[in-house]
């Protein structure tokens, strides 16, 4: 098989393992959240009726944590077996974070994670509390690194390539760290995950509610689930606000893809679907200016000057600087003991042209532009169902106050069916994220044709079909003791207790 093939399969795999973490990982950020407010009301209150309900979702959140962290380790095991030369190229930088998440989030999930679970009757209500809010607090710290290393691929900054050692080395750590787009990707990542926590449990809620048991359990949780889910939602409709204008500015073609956008300009349209446009909106979306400059898709390929002066080069203009910044490097480590001139002189013109290193490796303009329809579609179905589910979230929670939310059954049933809906709105996002930079493993710097290890194309088929058995596996063992948990109900625990003394 060609070099094409192995690169497909490889991103096939990473996407494979991606896309299943991330079944996971929202799950775990909303519920953290949500059992936290619940046992704070119980601590407040003195009320046994709030700890139950705390522990029943702290139980949930169990599974799930658990089968979240054995996709995430094998996630990071991917970049040193798939994409070898990616962790050469830039394993001093993207290490980093994945190191402090390691170290630091993880030691401390684990820590508090045990008490959370094992010290309801060993340590004090308040200490338990903090040991429940440090938990959550981990988990989106966890969080905090890898999406640092995520939005540094999407908007590499702190580094220098070093032509010595043949890798990219930080030079600002705090550069790295508060890069804009890994807060905003931060902020819209785990948010969303409030989202999905909120959903998962009125779904859940609702089902009691049909079933006509534990109502005022199903109650209080689809109050509590409602406004964390709410505030979640309108502050995700925010962060993506932000992170319109950081891919506008650090990321045009993706927004031009994103759009379907072939030919752009100022007043640029919003797309809802082909033949519905929203005029001007596209520029306040990406630039807060209604005349505001957007290109689009061939603007970006053929070269453009915007209305302000602003020049964007030619994709062959590009190509040329990155052959330029290629050869220059081959000159530079030819030279480099043999004829310091010459080598000098070599290092000076790659610095001069490193921006557009990456575009040496491009063979066909064609390359540069990510698979429109993977882009424009997805995006509009995150939106769509993030509006759905906010007005869901908004409707239940107006019910539940007016004591009315038990009289409809076919709004229970909405509930239910929304559970999936919210996780494919999730999937949706990373999908736009994540194809919508192709062909970058790192934008502008390193392709995925470059990133990729030297692996047999079956070697990689052979894991990819194996993870494919075992994550579905992974997958339907906690679809089944999570519903086997619900089916139960919170009052399970307090039974057997009953019937144990």
């Amino acid at each position: 098989m060609t070099e094409a093939a192995l690169v497909d399969w490889s991103r096939a795999q990473f996407a494979l393992t991606a896309c299943y973490h991330w079944l996971f990982v929202p799950l775990t950020l909303g519920l953290a959240v949500i059992m936290a407010v619940m046992e704070s009301v119980y601590v407040a209150r003195k009320d046994e009726f709030w700890k139950r309900a705390a522990k029943f979702w702290q139980k949930i959140f169990g599974i799930n944590f658990a089968v979240g962290i054995a996709t995430g380790i094998i996630l990071e095991f991917e970049f040193g077996t798939n994409w070898s030369n990616y962790s050469w190229f830039v394993g001093d930088i993207f290490g980093a974070p994945l190191a402090i998440e390691g170290i630091l989030a993880f030691f401390m999930e684990a820590t508090f994670v045990a008490v959370m679970f094992f010290g309801w009757d060993k340590v004090g209500r308040r200490f338990h509390l903090a040991s429940t809010w440090l938990t959550g607090i981990g988990a989106s710290i966890s969080a905090l690194w890898i999406l640092v290393a995520n939005g540094w691929m999407q908007h590499p900054v702190g580094m220098e390539f070093n032509p010595d050692t043949v890798r990219h080395e930080m030079v600002d750590f705090w550069a790295v760290v508060t890069n804009p787009v890994a807060v905003t990707k931060f902020f819209h990542s785990v948010l969303s995950g409030w989202m999905t926590g909120a959903v998962f449990v009125i779904g859940v809620s609702c089902w009691y509610l049909l079933r006509k048991r534990e109502v005022r359990f199903a109650r209080a949780s689809i109050r509590v689930a409602s406004i964390v889910g709410i505030v979640g939602t309108l502050a995700v409709m925010f962060t993506g606000d932000g992170s319109a204008i950081h891919v506008a500015r650090y990321q045009p073609m993706k927004l031009a893809a994103a759009e379907g956008l072939e030919d752009g300009g100022t007043r640029a349209p919003f797309s809802i679907v082909p033949g519905l446009e929203i005029p001007g909106m596209l520029s306040i979306l990406a630039t807060h200016d209604i005349d505001g400059f957007v290109p689009g898709i061939n603007d970006l390929l053929d070269g453009y000057t915007a209305p302000d002066g602003t020049a964007g080069l030619s994709a062959e203009e590009k190509k040329e600087r990155g052959d330029i910044a290629l050869q220059a490097f081959r000159s530079y480590r030819e030279n480099m003991e043999t004829d310091p001139d010459a080598a000098a002189e070599a290092k000076k013109i790659l610095e001069e042209n490193a921006e557009y290193f990456g575009y040496g490796y491009i063979g066909d303009r064609a390359e540069l532009v990510p698979p429109v329809g993977m882009v424009y579609w997805p995006f509009r179905l995150m939106v769509g169902l993030g509006c759905f589910l906010l007005l869901l979230m908004v409707v239940v929670l107006w019910l539940e106050y007016r004591g009315r939310i038990e009289k409809y059954g076919w709004l229970h049933w909405t509930a239910i069916l929304s559970i999936p809906l919210v996780y494919i709105a999730g999937q949706c996002g990373w999908i736009v994220a994540e194809v919508g930079r192709q062909p970058w493993a790192i934008q502008d710097l390193l392709p995925v044709s470059a990133a990729v290890s030297s692996l047999s194309v079956g070697s990689v088929i052979t894991t990819f079909c194996i993870f494919v058995a075992v994550f579905t596996l992974f997958l339907a063992i906690e679809i089944r003791i999570m519903l086997k948990a619900i089916r139960k109900g919170p009052m399970a625990d307090e039974v057997q207790t009953e019937s144990g003394n």
